[in-house]
């Protein structure tokens, strides 16, 4: 079993390469508020429908301060093509060790169409300026998430 983070805790630091091939990493978003989430695989109807909502809330996120990344296993070509053929306008991150993934717990068992699988547990972590986790979501679906994120966010559309 991976440990969960708790708000109140340093989020991992972390370096991957993103959608073109450059390192970013949580150092250098210091200073900035960071929506931070994972998603199984890119190109994938949920993952679609997750990132196209982050996409479509994008404005109003900016305005409030928050910086989206996105975090999968793929390859930075297959995320390239991802942000290409959906019109994302926020950084995917390549993790394909699943290091990260591991780090924030968010890889481990779960269960799919009814069977114990191991794998990419959907999950988005809110980082403020100093690098602390300020919320910790675990086993979000897909569908609404960003709405119910806003909510807890106290943003409006």
């Amino acid at each position: 079993m991976t440990t969960r983070l708790e708000p109140g805790t340093p989020a991992p630091d972390f370096s991957l390469l993103d959608q073109d091939g450059r390192a970013v990493s949580l150092a250098d978003l210091r200073g900035q508020k960071v929506i931070l989430y994972f998603y199984p695989a890119a190109m994938t109807p949920g993952c679609t429908t997750q990132a196209c909502d982050f996409r479509d809330s994008i404005s109003s996120l900016q305005a409030a301060g928050y910086t989206v990344v996105g975090i999968s296993r793929d390859e930075p070509e297959k995320l390239r093509a991802f942000r290409e053929r959906d019109g994302l306008t926020f950084t995917l991150l390549s993790d394909p060790d699943h290091a990260v993934h591991l780090a924030y717990g968010v890889w481990g068992e779960k269960m799919n169409y009814g069977k114990v699988v191991e794998g990419v547990i959907r999950s988005t972590f809110v980082i403020d300026e100093q690098g602390t986790i300020s919320a910790a979501q675990y086993n979000v679906k897909a569908t609404g998430h960003v709405a119910r994120l806003r909510k807890i966010l106290g943003i409006d559309a």
